[in-house]
């Protein structure tokens, strides 16, 4: 009796984690470059990761985010410069 329940207990449990890598996955991080093809969506990340640097500060998508305003900022200052 006690071997079913261990193994009715392990089945729930290994079923309960398998779905645990599924979410994670759908939130993967941006790269910069998608960012710098992408302005519409870095302008909604710039101001997501502003409104809460606490929060979302150090994250991926933030982190990323920067990098490509950084970018996008100094290609615009040598294209005006030409």
């Amino acid at each position: 009796m006690k071997s079913r329940l261990a193994i009715v207990f392990l089945t729930v449990a290994a079923a309960c984690l398998t779905g645990c890598n599924d979410a994670n996955k759908s939130q993967e991080a941006k790269t910069v470059g998608w960012f710098l093809d992408h302005r519409d969506e870095l302008s909604i990340a710039l101001k997501t990761c502003r409104d809460n640097p606490g929060e979302r500060g150090k994250t991926p998508d933030c982190i990323n985010a920067n990098e490509a305003r950084k970018k996008a900022f100094v290609k615009e200052m040598k294209d005006a410069l030409k």
